[in-house]
């Protein structure tokens, strides 16, 4: 069994793909970034740079004691070798599969999110932020592009790589983007997008923010539990 502490956000969604396609067990817990469940001592305890997602595996594949996994792209790649899937089967195919990982992490990623920041949250206009977000977000757009021309998937058969991706641009009208300037980014969204698993993944916690969903004492308890076999 799986414990997801997961609010409904990109990052989020990307570990309950992967969940969802792996069709394991798993019980999901709420993170309300709104209202600083991130930080929680007992959620600091188990993520320390107070982020989501975070799974804890309560029967890891090496026997020993449940084990807790912070960064999505860390728990991308934790399931993905504890089911032998998603994830190439050489080392060729994984070091493809990890470029186009790590780009999301260290390039659409951050740089969507200040986009959504900036144009959505910051509490007064930033022209020149809003200016250089978007005009970053739309050279990585630009850079998937090229990389999805001829090809399916972004690294070979559907893998890690495009779990982390799709949620990200999933977001593209928050990021001032219009999908049809990019016909292939257009065209492997969609079929991403048509798969059972990525709609029931979008579908978890969707109405969260409407209730003020946020943690209990038997979420708290697991944290617990997990940061006392740290």
């Amino acid at each position: 069994m799986i414990d997801l502490f997961y609010w409904p956000t990109p990052n989020g969604w990307k570990v309950a793909l992967m969940l969802e396609e792996l069709g394991i067990p798993y019980q999901i817990h709420p993170v309300n970034i709104g209202q600083d469940d991130q930080f929680r001592p007992e959620f600091l305890a188990v993520s320390p740079n107070n982020r989501m997602p975070v799974i804890i595996d309560q029967a890891p594949a090496d026997g020993g004691p449940a084990l807790s996994v912070f960064e999505s792209g860390a728990i991308l790649k934790y399931l993905a070798l504890s089911h032998g899937r998603f994830y190439g089967q050489t080392v060729r195919d994984q070091a493809q599969i990890d470029q186009w990982l790590f780009w999301q992490h260290g390039g659409l990623g951050p740089m969507a999110g200040q986009t959504h920041h900036f144009n959505r949250a910051a509490p007064e206009p930033v022209p020149y932020a809003i200016a250089r977000y978007t005009a970053e977000t739309r050279r990585l757009y630009g850079v998937l592009n090229t990389r999805l021309t001829g090809r399916e998937f972004v690294a070979g058969d559907y893998s890690i790589a495009d779990m982390a991706i799709w949620p990200w641009i999933r977001r593209h009208d928050w990021q001032g983007i219009a999908l049809e300037e990019f016909p292939d980014v257009q065209r492997w969204y969609a079929t991403i997008a048509a798969r059972p698993a990525a709609q029931r993944a979008v579908e978890i916690g969707a109405d969260w923010r409407d209730r003020n969903r946020t943690m209990d004492d038997a979420d708290l308890a697991v944290l617990k539990a997990a940061a006392g076999h740290g």
